[in-house]
């Protein structure tokens, strides 16, 4: 069992190192954010739920399920919450960035606030 739990601590560790590899070589903020979101989230996830199988201790599990399921609901909407605050500040995209769906809602939000007034 201590076998499987280190295989699987190794692959969570191979994720946080792609997640940071991806922070290094990704063009611009939203990018490097993604790349750090994601790999880091299933990286952790992985690493932890190694460490609960290497030392299979029933107290251990319940304390790692609760890590677990406090990673997948907090690291998504924290990185939304950062993107969409870096856009709103005016960090821009990098030039191969293809799409923005942030620039439909904030113009859409500047026309909400003239809305009515004469200009």
């Amino acid at each position: 069992m201590e076998l499987i739990g280190a295989i699987v601590t190794l692959i969570g560790a191979i994720f946080l190192f792609l997640g940071a590899l991806g922070i290094l070589r990704m063009p611009d903020v939203y990018n490097r954010m993604q790349a750090g979101t994601k790999a880091t989230t299933l990286g952790s996830i992985f690493f932890l739920f190694g460490i609960c199988i290497g030392h299979s201790v029933g107290v251990c599990f319940w304390k790692i399920v609760l890590l677990i399921l406090f990673l997948i609901f907090t690291n998504p909407i924290s990185s939304h919450t950062l993107a969409r605050a870096a856009h709103f500040a005016g960090i821009k995209l990098a030039k191969r960035s293809v799409k923005d769906d942030l620039e439909k809602d904030e113009n859409e939000s500047v026309n909400e606030d003239f809305k009515g007034e004469e200009i």
